[in-house]
């Protein structure tokens, strides 16, 4: 049977180390993938501070990760320098944090189920009586304040452990922007809004109505949101996996 994927290409605009697998799954549903990160990872501001924090490790109770990018870098920080702390407990925001987490050798990680955030992930019993604990959260430069107010809120005291920092890449967008024109892109997979909000740069004024014009597909309400207020016309929100994503957009050309 023909994949409903055969003949489509999918632009994937996260990050370039985060895009292989994704990539991977679209090929073999018949699609192409197109990589063109709209955010470049890059080390954070201020290491010392990061190290620091590493040295210190042992004092926190629960280590949260904001991000697969976020496991990545800490845990080439932490085993740069140490061994994580055997009675740290860890937490993901959401399932591509905790794949990512159980892949660097985690176990008994708190995580929500279905589509995860902030609030889902605060919303756990495991993080409903917290007064007193030390947490640690590793994430990006900047961001939502969401779940630090609610866990210091409830008692915890919270420090974040700033792993990288998230910059705007320099990119050659005329190809691209004519491959678009002449019909070769059908979707766009957009991870943030803060990469849709990049993309957007990136593209400029000649490729922006190309992309208000496609389907695009992201992995949280708050995503979609944002992408329908800066016009874009079709937003498919989909589950948070890889495995969900694609089965979005083959469910999604299946019908057209």
């Amino acid at each position: 049977m023909t994949s409903a994927l055969a003949g489509r290409v999918v632009l994937v605009t996260r990050p370039e180390a985060l895009a292989a697998r994704l990539a991977s799954l679209l090929r073999a549903e018949g699609g192409e993938a197109v990589l063109f990160p709209a955010i470049e990872i890059l080390p954070p501001e201020q290491p010392a501070k990061l190290a620091e924090l590493i040295g210190r490790l042992g004092a926190f109770d629960i280590a949260i990760f904001i991000s697969p990018t976020a496991v990545a870098k800490a845990d080439a920080a932490v085993r740069a320098s140490r061994a994580w702390p055997l009675p740290l407990r860890c937490a993901a925001v959401g399932g591509g944090t905790a794949q990512a987490l159980c892949a660097a050798g985690f176990t008994d990680i708190i995580a929500p189920q279905g589509r995860g955030d902030s609030e889902a992930l605060a919303a756990l019993p495991e993080l409903a009586v917290v007064r007193g604990k030390r947490i640690v959260i590793f994430r990006g430069q900047g961001g939502r304040e969401t779940l630090r107010e609610i866990l210091e809120a409830r008692g915890a005291e919270v420090a974040y452990a700033e792993c990288y920092r998230r910059a705007l890449p320099r990119a050659e967008v005329a190809p691209l922007i004519d491959r678009w024109q002449r019909g070769g892109v059908h979707a766009v997979s957009i991870t943030s809004t803060e990469g849709l909000k990049n993309l957007l740069a990136l593209l400029g004024p000649a490729g922006a109505p190309l992309l208000c014009a496609t389907p695009v597909f992201v992995p949280h309400p708050r995503v979609g949101k944002a992408a329908r207020a800066l016009g874009i016309e079709r937003v498919i929100v989909t589950g948070t996996s890889d495995e969900a994503l694609v089965e979005a957009i083959a469910a999604f050309f299946a019908k057209v």
